[in-house]
């Protein structure tokens, strides 16, 4: 009996190293190619010699949040606080991951946003798209650790899924650190939604 072939995973390419002076700290920026993907990492201290759990936040790329400062969602504030907790800190890791809008994609998100304005919620309008709620997974960020030989992390999140998916790449998450932006009239809904149907720890 002939054994199935054995699908090869696509390597992860460490592409690029620089130094990274940023508005929150001084960091080192490494960038990595996976699956045709680009992710990138925002590094401050010694990651290497220092084995204490690493404070950590993954961070799924948010064009209207992050660059725009929609008030619609949190993800600016979260990228914000978690950049400034790892200055504070003087240790720690963001990864930053082309996952727009739940791993749906830009144009997507936004054809999201026309449906909410129609009454749906967040899970909803992905749904009624033909898309699960939330499709990300953070086996390229798990990589990313493992090459840094980083085992466990302080995991700056409040998405119990996440932690459970870092741990299934074989991260131990020693800590869960809450990370919450302040409450705005014109997100309340959809972090209610976060922590309604998606669990969120809000």
């Amino acid at each position: 009996m002939v054994s199935p072939p054995v699908l090869k995973q696509p390597a992860l390419e460490h592409a690029a190293e620089a130094d990274f002076p940023t508005e929150f700290g001084h960091f080192r920026i490494h960038g990595f190619v996976a699956g045709g993907e680009e992710l990138v990492a925002a590094v401050m201290g010694d990651i290497v010699h220092d084995k204490s759990p690493l404070l950590l936040r993954i961070h799924s790329q948010c064009l209207t949040g992050d660059v725009f400062h929609s008030l619609r969602c949190d993800c600016r504030e979260q990228f914000e606080l978690a950049m400034q907790a790892i200055a504070k800190a003087g240790r720690g890791m963001l990864i930053y991951e082309p996952k727009e809008g739940r791993g749906i994609g830009l144009i997507n998100k936004l054809r999201a946003y026309e449906l909410q304005d129609q009454g749906h919620d967040t899970v909803e309008a992905n749904e009624a798209l033909g898309f699960d709620a939330d499709l990300r997974d953070y086996e390229w960020a798990a990589r990313i650790l493992h090459y840094f030989g980083i085992e466990a992390v302080r995991l700056m999140s409040n998405n119990p899924k996440k932690i459970e998916a870092v741990e299934k790449e074989g991260i131990r998450v020693a800590e869960r650190v809450p990370i919450v932006a302040e409450v705005r009239d014109s997100r309340e809904a959809y972090l209610r939604t976060k922590k309604d149907k998606m669990g969120h720890l809000i």
